[in-house]
């Protein structure tokens, strides 16, 4: 994905300077068949203003506030400090169903995820204590990403500093370049060097004052994720809003893969969204070809056997997600080793591979199936495509097939990062 901070303006949009409701308490969901059955309605109600708030960029803080409201941003919240600590195999036909509905919807919660996890993996009992709190009474996390640099293995070098004031405060300064979700979170998390450069993450909160979001995500994708940047011009810090990413440089976590696995249930979401636009654009509105011999497109052999073909695809993508999603829970429920978390990686890198290449190939076939009135401009249904282009620039999937081709060939570990 492509955004600025310092390059173009800001797009138009009723809320570039508009902050978050307060938090207020969400519903609990108890149990994963409810987490479904929640998702499911939401993703139905999602649907209807999705070509709307793609053509239009209207950024959803209603819907965002739905979903919050719903519960869904804490069911992976750990027992132990009062959540359900759903599995992985929920969460990713969670994702799976609202990205069908709206892949910018899908993809605005998939940092609050991975931060959920992140803390799992890094934070001290005190620090996961208050931030699953929040989380539970409704906060939302919203992570500044990775600036832009020069070469790829800069990627997640931190350019923000934290430093310590002649009286004894902490102060951060910096930018970073993507903030999907931040613009709507409570809580805005990035990684920051110390005074010593040691990697560090950094919380702190969306209404702090020097932090700047700036709504600039101009692709022409995945258009209301408001993955715009982010500038933080002397931040204050509390010391316990600090964890301390160098002590646990060598520690093997899950926090990775679970990140990819999200990623790749918004692709299937997508291809599962442009799946369904498909059948039923066929059905009601796609003409058949004069040389058919048939009377509606629906009866054209070659049409039918696309959409066996497109549904054997999606069938494969998904159980190969959901397969790597119930060896995360697995290796989720035992100390994490160097093996487990390299197997996991290996796992989601699978079922990456093929999400992506569904979701790239169901939204092109939507068009081709539907024909030329489906290019119209009123249907907006090269949004499918559009969103499957830029979300699967996010992590290219030849390296999905050097890490898998890696593993198995020669026994190398994926390097671990959020983006394996």
């Amino acid at each position: 994905m492509t955004s600025a901070v310092a390059q173009g303006a800001a797009l138009p949009a009723d809320s570039p300077s508009r902050l978050p409701l307060p938090p207020s308490q969400p519903a609990l969901i108890r149990s994963e068949a409810e987490a479904l059955q929640v998702a499911a309605a939401l993703a139905e109600s999602f649907r209807g203003g999705a070509a709307r708030r793609d053509s239009e960029r209207l950024l959803p803080w209603d819907e965002i506030e739905r979903y919050t409201a719903s519960g869904l941003g804490g069911i992976t919240v750990l027992r132990s400090h009062g959540g359900l600590q759903a599995s992985w195999h929920t969460v990713v036909q969670v994702f799976a169903s609202i990205s069908a509905a709206d892949a910018s919807l899908g993809q605005i919660p998939q940092n609050h995820f991975a931060l959920v996890q992140n803390l799992r993996d890094t934070a001290s009992p005190e620090q996961q204590s208050r931030w699953f709190a929040d989380v539970l009474s409704g906060h939302r996390l919203g992570n500044a990403g990775p600036e832009r640099k020069g070469r790829a293995a800069q990627l997640s070098d931190a350019t923000a500093s934290l430093r310590q004031t002649a009286d004894g405060r902490l102060l951060v300064n910096g930018t970073r370049y993507y903030s999907t979700g931040s613009l709507f979170a409570h809580w805005v998390p990035f990684r920051a060097e110390d005074e010593a450069q040691r990697p560090v993450q950094v919380w702190v909160r969306r209404t702090a004052p020097g932090l700047q979001i700036i709504d600039n995500w101009n692709a022409f994708g995945q258009k209301t994720t408001a993955s715009g940047g982010v500038v933080l011009k002397d931040v204050e810090v509390e010391p316990r809003d600090v964890i301390a990413l160098h002590d646990l440089k060598d520690r093997p976590t899950l926090s990775g893969p679970v990140s990819q696995i999200l990623q790749a249930a918004i692709d299937l979401g997508i291809a599962q969204g442009a799946f369904d636009e498909a059948r039923q654009f066929v059905r009601d509105k796609t003409r058949a070809w004069v040389h058919s011999g048939v009377e509606h497109a629906w009866q054209d052999p070659y049409i039918i056997q696309e959409f066996g073909q497109l549904q054997v695809e999606l069938d494969a993508a998904r159980e190969v997600l959901l397969d790597a999603a119930q060896q995360l829970d697995a290796w989720a429920a035992q100390p994490v080793t160097d093996e487990s978390s390299a197997q996991a990686s290996v796992a989601v890198a699978r079922a990456k591979i093929l999400t992506t290449e569904a979701a790239l190939n169901a939204s092109e076939r939507l068009l081709e199936l539907g024909g030329t009135s489906s290019a119209r401009a009123g249907y907006n249904l090269d949004r499918y495509w559009r969103n499957a282009r830029v979300h699967t620039l996010h992590d290219p999937v030849r390296w999905k097939y050097h890490l898998l081709g890696n593993y198995l060939l020669n026994g190398r570990a994926p390097r671990r990062h959020q983006w394996n």
